[in-house]
């Protein structure tokens, strides 16, 4: 027996299905959770002492790699002065200054400490400073786990109210709205009908969280223009895409001006974490200034700020990093997507900058329906063959693979002769 199935089967005596979170967990693909005990650049290191091409990084924060040198050396001066305070600090400041200058559509910003607590606390300011109940999310498109965003979508375009989760009072999803992603008219008609209860649209401006889809054509012009008509708030919801696809994220790829952003770890260089921020006048609507509570006991930690603070400095102050992680990145999914067409194999790529996924459908994947198109069964081998030949990514098919800039050409070549040996078998 492995450590990893001696610590996994201690596990499930004390923790729900023997993990702390559900993403970790391998059920979907037939195997044990690998227990990991260290990580360090590209690799990462399971309790029996296996290494692995790290293509998860923590699920995206660690955009520079693990355990980079400055940020280590920060997070460990920081927290020589204590771990935390309960308090204002000065790196709490810094930070929130480095992101409003660095993300133009963020005149102000409240730091909170994960992403489901940033989209939570982002909508109910929405909700406060439009006096309206409804949200429009996304079939298909991740939130976190508050109970207003765990709606399950129908066949329809106009499904709300339908709890996706045991626990969840109808009343608290009554108010979620549905719509169907890259589907601008599916939006169109929930405006018919309740534009003006509607306080605002939430969408991951790139879905990553069924695989990774891209927006099409003029899509996320299209609800900005649909929310500037109807007087309601666009929510970015950054969490994965936020300082990943570049400085100013998503909004600054597509050129897209959202009234409130959330972000979640990459801002805490790993550590525990998470914001939200927006245009001023909506920002102010947030106590103690405004009427609109929201509060944090470890909100602002010291030693997350430090992580973060360091992880965006050095990402502005090296403006090439993205053109490099991007040409990794290129490298590796235009070689799967060779390795496919050469091997006439049933499946897809679907990439942006260093975020990408491997579809097992010849569909186009450009929406959830699309994407539960995929074969799961077929996944969980592939997941098998990739993780037993020392590549680390994630045991789900609706998951992205994370490129850092700490892999080069020979991580990528090493990956992409993994993935030929499992077509050509």
């Amino acid at each position: 027996m492995t450590k990893s199935e001696q610590l996994y089967e201690e596990a499930q005596k004390y923790i729900p299905g023997g993990v702390n979170s559900p993403v970790r967990a391998y059920k979907s693909v037939g195997l044990v959770p690998r227990f990991i005990s260290k990580a360090e650049g590209a690799y990462i290191v399971d309790a029996d002492g296996k290494k692995y091409i790290d293509y998860i990084g923590s699920w995206g924060p660690m955009i520079l790699g693990s355990n980079q040198k400055q940020v280590f050396e920060n997070v460990v001066a920081a927290c020589q002065n204590g771990l935390s305070f309960g308090a204002a600090t000065e790196y709490e400041v810094k930070m929130a200054k480095l992101i409003c200058e660095l993300v133009p559509s963020i005149d102000m910003i409240r730091m909170v400490n994960s992403g489901t607590e940033a989209v939570m606390s982002a909508i109910r300011v929405a909700r406060g400073y439009t006096g309206r109940n409804k949200i429009v999310k996304f079939e298909g498109c991740y939130h976190g786990h508050s109970d207003a965003m765990l709606v399950k979508a129908g066949s329809g375009v106009m499904t709300a109210g339908v709890p996706d989760s045991a626990g969840v009072p109808e009343g608290c999803a009554k108010d979620t709205l549905t719509a169907v992603y890259n589907d601008f008219d599916s939006v169109q008609t929930l405006f018919e009908k309740w534009g003006k209860e509607i306080a605002a649209i939430i969408i991951e401006p790139v879905a990553a969280n069924m695989g990774v889809v891209l927006p099409e054509d003029d899509f996320l012009k299209k609800l900005r223009q649909i929310c500037d008509e109807n007087k309601s708030l666009l929510i970015f919801d950054e969490v994965i895409t936020g300082f990943r696809l570049g400085i100013d994220g998503a909004q600054g790829y597509y050129d897209i001006k959202p009234d409130l952003t959330t972000f979640g770890k990459i801002i805490g260089g790993g550590m525990p974490v998470g914001a939200y921020g927006g245009r001023r006048e909506i920002m102010e609507m947030v106590a103690p200034l405004g009427m609109v509570y929201q509060a944090g006991t470890l909100s602002g930690n010291p030693v997350a700020m430090a992580a973060g603070f360091t992880q965006l400095t050095l990402l502005k102050e090296n403006p090439s990093f993205y053109q490099k992680l991007n040409e990794t990145a290129t490298m590796l999914f235009e070689g799967m997507k060779q390795i496919i067409k050469e091997n006439e194999v049933e499946a897809s790529i679907n990439y942006i900058g260093s975020l990408g996924c491997m579809f097992f459908t010849n569909q186009k994947v450009r929406n959830y329906t699309t994407a539960k198109m995929a074969d799961t069964k077929a996944f969980g081998t592939y997941f098998k063959h990739m993780i037993e030949n020392g590549i680390y990514i994630a045991p789900s098919q609706f998951e992205a693979m994370f490129v850092s800039g700490a892999m080069g050409e020979g991580e990528v070549k090493e990956t992409l002769e993994v993935i030929e040996r499992f077509f050509v078998r």
